[in-house]
């Protein structure tokens, strides 16, 4: 199932919902995911997100397989 139908899923879910403490538990719920901090990257991890952009930019590419094959 892709997003935006499980998105159509939840919100028909949210509409069927007939008891307010379920309402306002969903709500909250909601409201915590999205205030939720992102996690930080380090100094590292932002330098070899910034190599691999510059390295993607001059067409360094490699597949998943060999990804896979290289990090295993």
């Amino acid at each position: 199932m892709d997003i935006q139908s499980s998105k159509i899923e939840l919100v028909k879910l949210i509409l069927s919902l007939e008891t307010p403490e379920i309402i306002e538990e969903t709500k909250s719920l909601l409201k915590t995911e999205s205030k939720q901090k992102k996690i930080a990257l380090t100094e590292y991890e932002k330098k070899e997100i910034e190599l691999a952009l510059v390295q993607l930019d001059k067409g360094e590419r490699i597949s998943f397989d060999n990804f896979l094959k290289k990090v295993s």
